[in-house]
């Protein structure tokens, strides 16, 4: 395994194991978390573990064109009982998104300094949210890096069914992004029309 130094660079993608760990250690400062997502690299990890950085062979991705909005779904955004916002509560969503209570346990990756790291980001225009409220509460939303014309999604929550989806689905439909990238598959969002596709395609897609 390739331990990284102070120099912001990674290894060649033929050195990723063959769940897509690429590296380990560094730091999350904002040049090479940026540097990072834009060669398709991501951070997850624990707290008290070193940093690893990921690279998977295969990329849960949606084309924004694909999204499938099923009829309950749109009845509920008929309806406007929610307001969406963007980039108004990044703090309270990336809050929300580490620690609430969900099934699959995935909140827990967000430890106290990537929190941190991803709220420079956003004070320097480069992380972003989607935020859903419902009688004035924060109640759902989603937040990740801009990356020229790509939106590498980080993660989402919902305090109230279908929150976390309507966020997704107004990233999709609203924000002319040529494709989200969602890291690894997840159910839910296959649901909504993501899928994967091999690491190589995605690096053309993001370098284009």
């Amino acid at each position: 395994m390739i331990w990284l130094t102070d120099k912001i660079e990674f290894p060649d993608y033929k050195y990723a194991t063959y769940d897509g760990v690429l590296a380990l250690g560094g730091d999350l400062s904002e040049n090479r978390l940026i540097y990072a997502y834009k060669n398709g690299i991501f951070p997850w990890f624990s707290e008290d573990d070193p940093i690893v950085w990921y690279c998977p062979p295969e990329r849960m991705v949606l084309f924004p064109e694909d999204i499938k909005v099923s009829k309950s779904m749109r009845k509920i955004i008929n309806k406007n009982e929610f307001l969406i916002t963007e980039n108004q509560a990044f703090e309270e969503v990336i809050y929300n998104c580490k620690n609430i209570n969900r099934k699959d346990g995935f909140g827990t990756w967000i430890t106290d300094d990537m929190e941190q790291a991803y709220i420079n980001l956003h004070k320097r225009g480069v992380a972003k949210s989607i935020e859903i409220w419902k009688d004035k509460e924060l109640v759902g939303g989603l937040y990740g890096l801009e990356i020229n014309d790509i939106f590498c999604g980080e993660s989402m929550f919902s305090k109230v069914s279908n929150a976390s989806k309507l966020a997704f689905i107004h990233l999709a439909k609203n924000k002319n992004y040529n494709l989200i990238d969602c890291q690894i598959y997840n159910e839910h969002l296959a649901s909504l029309g993501a899928k994967e596709i091999e690491r190589g395609l995605f690096l053309e897609i993001l370098k284009a």
